[in-house]
């Protein structure tokens, strides 16, 4: 496995253009003027994922009042991810990268921890990105639990 690419803050972020839950094509180049909390995910409807999207969830309007939009990506086909939107309610859009080359390119999929052993897959990450599209905070290897409000206090909302 080659090494991992991590991202810090004035990196230009990886453009994407993904397939969405809903069928849609999103691209990082039209969130351009808005700025973009992009999170990484192992899995959809697992339990630490759906914890954390229902954070996002709850605190989806005090972020986009603050001028954030929320993206969630993980390696999840678009038909899971709808499942996953329509279960738990999820209101702001999620990307499947089923390939990872987003993922990799975000230095999100790689090596990491797991259980006391050294597994390949998503590195539960969150990335900040400006208006003009680059890394404001790059966050790697958060927990799954508490993470959003960690978040805010850093972006200084709460």
């Amino acid at each position: 496995m080659t090494d991992i690419v991590r991202l810090d803050a004035g990196d230009a972020a990886p453009d994407f253009s993904l397939p969405t839950d809903n069928g849609d094509q999103l691209s990082l180049k039209d969130l351009r003027g808005r700025k973009v909390v992009l999170y990484a995910y192992p899995a959809a409807m697992t339990p630490g994922c759906t914890k954390q999207a229902c954070d996002f969830r709850d605190s989806l309007a005090s972020l986009q009042a603050a001028g954030y939009e929320v993206v969630g990506i993980s390696p999840d086909k678009p038909a899971k991810l709808a499942k996953f939107r329509e279960r738990d309610a999820i209101t702001f859009p999620l990307v499947s990268d089923e390939d990872k080359s987003v993922l990799i390119a975000y230095g999100a999929y790689g090596e990491k921890q797991l259980y006391g052993k050294t597994v390949t897959g998503v590195i539960r990450s969150t990335f900040v990105i400006d208006e003009n599209g680059a890394i404001e905070r790059a966050f790697y290897n958060v927990k799954a639990t508490g993470h959003v409000a960690k978040l805010r206090r850093d972006l200084g909302l709460d």
